[in-house]
Order: structure tokens, then sequence, then C-alpha cells
């Protein structure tokens, strides 16, 4: 899951950011209307978490930017007003949720979570595979009962992988999914974190290389 959070102050941005990170999420960040408008442009991401007061760009132009170029991110506005009629223009604007300033971050995360998953196909709740088990709603993972202990970034790409359902993932669409814009696109940062993974998986291997195509399960 790739998410944009656009939100002036910084301090909550960043905390905000890390904490999703630590839910296994891609996470970028823009300070202002125009930034997130830039990001918008050239990266693809599930979520967009918008403040509705940026400068630059308002966060109202954005959403109404993004409607108008019928972009598929899914926006979640912030505002530091609860009011109804705030509500109901935010979600005019083409929003697709709202939370009031200041919230609570499980609240958030689950927020996040239900507008992606209006971008898929419907997944079960918990994805199995080749002896594997993938619970999305409590961030848990096990082999045949064992569970296994795995980083935020091991477990988002043990999670892209069992979504393909045995199709190919390529080392470029993990890194697109699993790790944010400020990540080197030369780096070998997928093919370091898969073999930790294959590690903490133990045998008999059950994700296979597939030569100059990527990986499955």
């Amino acid at each position: 899951m790739r998410i944009l959070v656009a939100e002036d102050e910084r301090f909550l941005a960043d905390l905000v950011a890390e904490g999703l990170r630590k839910r296994a999420m891609a996470v970028d960040v823009a300070y202002d209307g125009a930034g997130a408008l830039e990001r918008l442009a050239v990266n693809e991401y599930d979520v967009l978490v918008l403040d509705r007061d940026l400068p630059l760009v308002h966060g109202d132009d954005v959403c109404r930017e993004l409607a108008q170029r019928e972009a598929g991110v899914r926006i979640l506005m912030l505002t530091a007003s609860g009011a109804v009629h705030e509500r109901v223009d935010g979600l005019n604007l083409g929003a697709d949720d709202y939370l009031a300033k200041p919230f609570a971050f499980d609240e958030l995360v689950a927020r996040i979570r239900a507008l992606a998953r209006r971008n898929v196909p419907p997944l079960p709740p918990v994805l199995v595979r080749s002896g594997l088990t993938l619970d999305a709603a409590r961030r848990e993972a096990a082999r045949d009962g064992r569970r296994l202990a795995l980083s935020p970034k091991e477990y988002a790409v043990l999670e892209v992988l069992m979504q393909a359902r045995g199709g190919v993932v390529s080392a470029e669409e993990l890194l697109e999914r699993a790790w944010d814009e400020n990540t080197d696109p030369f780096t070998t940062v997928v093919k370091v974190t898969v073999s930790k993974l294959r590690a903490k998986l133990g045998d008999p291997p059950v994700i296979v290389t597939v030569p100059g195509s990527g990986y499955r399960l």
C-alpha cells in the first residue's frame, strides 16, 4: 500500500508518516498543495491523506483537480473542524472520507485501509498460500502455524507477493508498492529484503525467482 500524506504541520506529517511506515505502508510526504500535486502527477498512490488547509494550493483545490483528472487515488480529508457542513463540503469536493483533528491514530489507519480496499478486487481478510497465512487486520504472518517475526518491509513484500496469487511480481513493482519515493531506483534493497524474507520463511523455499521477470509464490 502506498500513501501520500499532504500536511503543512511538519511535525504531524512526519509523525503520521513514521507511524504508517511501521504498519508496513510506503509513505511519501508533501508539506503543501503544490508539492502534493507534483507527487500525484508522477506516482501512483492508493490513498491521499489530505489536510484541507494547505498553503500554495489549498486542499480543496487539490481535491477538485484530482476529481477533474478522474484520478484513482482515494482521498481522506483532514481538517480542524468537525462541523457537519464542513464534512459535507469536503465530501462534495470529491473526498472519499473525512476525519477531524485531533484524531486517534488507529482510526486513521483503519480508514486508510478501508479506502485502499476500494481500489483493488476484494481479497479475503486472511491470505493463505503455500502453507503461509497473512492476517492483514492483525498484521501477522505465519508458516505452517509458526508465527513469523517480520520487519515492516519484509511483511510488505510478502503481502504483495501473496496478493498476486501466484503471479509474477517484478522487482520494480515491489519497489513501487513497498518503498517510498526517496528510495534509489537502482538500489539492491528489494533483493536484500527478499533474501532476508526467504531466510525467515525457512525450508522448503516458497519464493521463486523468475529470471528476468521477478518473484512469485
